[in-house]
């Protein structure tokens, strides 16, 4: 039937988590590192979704870039649109989320367009236009501290206003009780004041699903992954969709496990203190690094001493705030971030070579350093591990099988996913 979504992701791990819920909703899908610059032959596709490093880069860049992937996309014949960001809404002040929409809008030639990051099976919700995290403001749930990105105000309305010379509405809570057909007369009566924007409440599966319902004929929708898990029941609706068994089927893994984790967010945080307890692990500091070679060259051995003992291994630069902040003081953020992702695809470019077949990424810098050091190209996805996090596979030059590959966002997943993620990936010899 030909793609029936195409989407643009502001970040590697982000793009993981939408096509992740994209395979569990029933859609065969591949992710795609970058614009193509060469064909592709996507064969028992329904959707692609191209991974971009969009969320913290310049806003010329990150709207130039978006709106190549758009071109690329309406050139595979996408139906809709999807432009997926954090459920945080991790962004700043000028851009990139609004900046990016409106580009998108107005080359689609489209008047409106809906926010909706929530995410509430892993504790995203909206109300009243402001963002939670748990039972917490996304500006007292740790987002504050971001060491790029620090969101400090939970009104999204106020924060994309910020963002965008253009009207920014609110569909209400109120509003999805009443069903989608009400919800989409609700947005039609706001299009018509002329609101582009239209951030929406969403408190739970149900109000994903009433969303769904209203926006499937928008040439363009934003937000988190849980707007894509609601999507495809509404394509087959239309028949735009068949039913597929297996979507997210795999090749059996094979090779040496690593874990590799640069984010510090409080998940990945309590991530590296659970596998710590069970497994080796080696602790980058970006002010060593910065010193010359030496530190790196102590990470590899490490790592390659343990993997030859053969259990699961993690190198890792996640620390608390301050720990970070002392970093950053001292290199500038940049430049200590950048030794960070540096190292790490140094790392997995060395160790994949010498037998990793399975890598756990964690946090989406390091995610996209990885990526790009690996020089992958596309991800087939497979089935999740936890909410937003697949396991995917990719081929690579100089390997017989493909490499096994987690990207997980550094808030995701539960305190033990760095050791459970190895148990539910099935290997070459599992039964």
């Amino acid at each position: 039937m030909g793609i029936v979504l195409g989407a643009i992701a502001d970040d590697f791990t982000g793009a993981t988590d939408l096509a992740n819920n994209l395979v569990r909703s029933g859609m065969r899908c591949v992710q795609v590192i970058g614009v193509p610059e060469q064909p592709l032959a996507l064969v028992d596709v329904d959707a692609v979704v191209v991974a971009l490093k969009s969320r913290s880069c310049p806003t010329s860049q990150a709207v130039e870039d978006s709106l190549a992937a758009l071109d690329w996309l309406q050139g595979q014949g996408a139906r809709q649109c999807f432009f997926k960001y954090c459920s945080t809404f991790d962004s700043t002040d000028a851009g990139n989320i609004g900046p990016v929409s409106d580009a998108l809008l107005e080359r689609l030639r489209a008047s409106q367009t809906v926010m909706v990051p929530a995410f509430p099976v892993n504790g995203r919700t909206v109300y009243q236009g402001h963002l939670f995290v748990g039972d917490r403001l996304l500006s007292d749930s740790g987002m504050q501290h971001h060491p790029l990105n620090p969101m400090r105000d939970a009104d999204l309305v106020r924060v994309l206003t910020r963002q965008t010379p253009h009207p920014v509405g609110l569909a209400a809570r109120a509003v999805l009780a009443r069903g989608g057909a009400a919800t989409r007369q609700h947005l039609n009566a706001l299009a018509e004041q002329g609101v582009r924007h239209v951030i929406c409440d969403t408190l739970d599966e149900a109000d994903l699903e009433v969303l769904a319902e209203a926006v499937v004929d928008m040439p363009l929708v934003t937000g988190g992954s849980g707007l894509g898990q609601a999507l495809p029941a509404q394509y087959r609706r239309r028949g735009w969709l068949a039913e597929v068994a297996e979507p997210g089927r795999l090749a059996p893994a094979s090779g040496r496990a690593l874990v590799l984790s640069g984010s510090c967010s409080r998940a990945t945080l309590g991530q590296v203190r659970h596998f710590l307890e069970r497994h080796p692990g080696f602790a980058l500091d970006p002010l060593a690094l910065a010193e010359g070679d030496d530190h790196l060259a102590a990470a590899l051995a490490f790592a390659r001493e343990r993997l030859g003992a053969g259990g699961p291994v993690l190198v890792y630069a996640s620390a608390d705030p301050r720990r970070v902040e002392a970093a950053q003081a001292t290199l500038g953020v940049a430049r200590a971030g950048r030794l960070v992702e540096q190292a790490l695809g140094q790392l997995a470019t060395i160790l994949v070579e010498e037998g990793v077949g399975r890598l756990v990424v964690a946090g989406g810098e390091s995610s996209g350093a990885v990526v790009s050091a690996l020089g992958i190209r596309q991800l087939r996805i497979g089935e999740q591990i936890d909410p937003g996090v697949p396991w995917t596979q990719t081929p690579l030059s100089g390997r017989a099988a493909p490499l096994s590959l987690a990207l997980k966002s550094g808030n995701f997943g539960g305190e033990d996913f760095f050791t459970r993620a190895f148990a539910v990936l099935p290997t070459e010899e599992t039964p």
